[in-house]
C-alpha cells in the first residue's frame, strides 16, 4: 500500500516537473524604438466592449437574476467580488432575502456594475 502511494507521488512529481509548452518557443531580443511604440499605443488603443464603462445592460442583469439567480449569474455579470458571489450561491441568495434585495436594487438602478454604470437603454 505504501509503495503505491510513494509511486503515485513520484510519478506526479515527475509529470508536473517535466511539463513544458506543447510548441517550441524561441526567445528573440529585438531592438524597439520606444518613441514609435508610445505613438502607436496612443493612436491604437484597443479595448474590449465588455471592459468599457457603461457596457452592461440593466435588463440583462435582471433577466439573469430571474432565471439564473441561484447561481449568482447577475452578480458575476456585473463584476462583483467573487467571494461574495460564492457566498450568495452557498446561502442560496441569503435564503431568498439577498436575492429580493438584489432584485429591487437592479430595478432601481442601485446595483451597478463595478466598472461603471449601465448602458443608457434598459436592454
Amino acid at each position: 500500500m505504501n509503495y503505491k502511494i510513494i509511486f503515485t507521488l513520484v510519478a506526479l512529481f515527475l509529470v508536473t516537473s517535466l511539463s513544458y509548452a506543447s510548441f517550441p518557443v524561441k526567445r528573440v531580443k529585438a531592438a524597439v524604438d520606444t518613441e514609435q511604440v508610445s505613438q502607436t499605443l496612443e493612436a491604437d488603443v484597443l479595448t474590449s466592449p465588455a471592459a468599457m464603462a457603461g457596457s452592461k445592460s440593466q435588463g440583462v442583469a435582471l433577466l439573469l437574476l430571474v432565471f439564473l439567480g441561484g447561481f449568482a449569474a447577475h452578480r458575476w455579470y456585473l463584476g462583483k467580488n467573487w467571494l461574495m458571489n460564492v457566498l450568495f450561491i452557498v446561502t442560496i441568495g441569503g435564503l431568498g432575502i439577498w436575492a429580493i434585495i438584489d432584485l429591487v436594487r437592479i430595478i432601481t438602478g442601485d446595483l451597478t456594475p463595478d466598472n461603471g454604470s449601465y448602458k443608457s437603454d434598459f436592454i
